[in-house]
């Protein structure tokens, strides 16, 4: 099966009646998720898109089991419901909102990990799995099914490698956006060793950008042979200057660290090929001998 959902996953959503989770609620049953539920306290009763609403996850479990949740709550209310979700030991929490405090952003990421649990974001698109599931707010138009695993620390660009990778032929397996702030739930890493262990992936697409090092320890493990599948990437912001916020909290250069240039020496180190521009992908995979889909 997929890396982290597929078709039968069963999914929640916590926040479903606010404007953001009403409507992704819709596109995302629309694709063909198994919503089973949503979650606004104080809105029990009540139906989204055909969804039933409770008030507590708690409330939901006695009528469905939960193997997903995806939260559409603003900032200020998003530790709670991180810890509600953590509480009723959801293996995936897909954490969607933006402007999350650090300071709540490392305590999630506590209470996941200590639970044995997985969180994808804070702020990021979610992740898709083409033909099966949507969890978040992915674009579907040019994603497909087929064996390619995309990662990345940009939402747009997601949307972009995956059309260029339909352009030339091939379908994704799971494509997760991981999340542009400095402390996410779930790193390339820990990633690309689900990727490695996934039958259904042939090959993997990492996209980062500038700040931090999540691409260097990446590219460590690699070196290291734990991840043996081919890997190609594509670091966005090669025009940034170092020490300058570029689009997401995370994407900044700090001390030396986690520049450009240092991301691509490491990855091309390891034996990863590096885009110069995002349509160049697709030609990437072909010059590794990765087949298209048939």
């Amino acid at each position: 099966m997929p890396i982290l959902a597929d078709k039968n996953t069963r999914v929640l959503i916590q926040g479903i009646t606010g404007n953001e989770g009403r409507y992704h609620a819709g596109l995302m049953k629309a694709y063909g998720t198994r919503i089973v539920a949503g979650v606004t306290p104080g809105k029990a009763g009540q139906a989204v898109e055909g969804i039933p609403v409770f008030d507590r996850i708690a409330d939901v479990r006695r009528v469905s089991p939960i193997d997903a949740t995806v939260l559409f709550v603003p900032p200020r209310l998003a530790l709670p419901a991180v810890v509600e979700a953590v509480e009723n030991l959801i293996p995936l929490i897909v954490f969607l909102p933006e402007g999350f405090p650090l300071q709540d952003a490392l305590k999630a990421r506590e209470m996941v990990r200590e639970a044995g649990l997985t969180m994808i974001g804070p702020n990021c698109p979610g992740l898709l799995v083409p033909g099966q599931a949507l969890l978040g707010v992915l674009a579907v138009h040019h994603a497909r099914p087929g064996r390619i695993g995309v990662l990345s620390r940009s939402g747009t660009l997601t949307a972009a490698i995956c059309q260029n990778l339909f352009k030339k032929g091939y379908g994704q397996s799971t494509v997760v956006g991981l999340g542009g702030d400095p402390v996410i739930g779930s790193s390339f890493s820990e990633l690309l060793l689900r990727f490695e262990n996934d039958p259904g992936t042939d090959a993997v697409v990492l996209v980062g950008e500038p700040g931090g090092a999540m691409e260097e320890d990446a590219a460590d493990l690699i070196s290291a042979g734990r991840v043996k599948k081919p890997v190609v990437a594509y670091i966005a912001g090669s025009a940034a200057p170092e020490g300058k916020r570029m689009g997401h909290a995370g994407a900044i250069i700090r001390g030396g660290k986690g520049t450009i240039r240092g991301k691509i020496e490491a990855l091309k180190g390891a034996g990863v090929p590096v885009a110069v521009v995002p349509w160049e992908i697709g030609d990437l995979l072909r010059d590794r001998g990765i087949p298209v889909d048939q």
